[in-house]
């Protein structure tokens, strides 16, 4: 089951404020994601945030078509209301108040993926 990781560039000395935002977290409305046509396309399976000076990453665990999560994401109230409250914390602002702008910002702050290992994996497994 993979892993995404999405970086944000925030203003350094604001760990606590960023943590009490994300404290309040509206999550998300079904953890299965459709495609378009309303046909199964994955879950989310979990998420975790990190955040250390200038640098935030949220990691995203799911299982399917990563491309979906960014469209699913992006009619998710509670993810509205998290951009707005990291705003004034953001180095640099972006726009993501349309599902194509969303898209655009999820694609670009995506991390490359090095290596992803798990218990499925392991060479013991067996």
């Amino acid at each position: 089951m993979p892993y995404a990781a999405i970086t944000y560039r925030v203003k350094p000395g604001h760990e606590d404020e960023i943590a009490d935002i994300f404290a309040q977290f509206q999550r998300v409305d079904t953890p299965d994601l459709r495609y378009e046509d309303g046909g199964p396309a994955g879950r989310l399976l979990g998420t975790a945030v990190f955040v250390k000076e200038d640098v935030m990453v949220r990691i995203i665990h799911f299982e399917g078509d990563f491309a979906v999560i960014a469209r699913h994401m992006a009619a998710q109230r509670g993810v509205h209301l998290i951009e707005q409250q990291l705003a004034p914390y953001l180095q640099r602002q972006r726009d993501t108040t349309t599902p194509q702008a969303f898209g655009q910002y999820f694609r670009d702050a995506t991390m490359r993926c090095v290596s992803q290992l798990s218990l499925d994996t392991h060479p013991t497994k067996g």
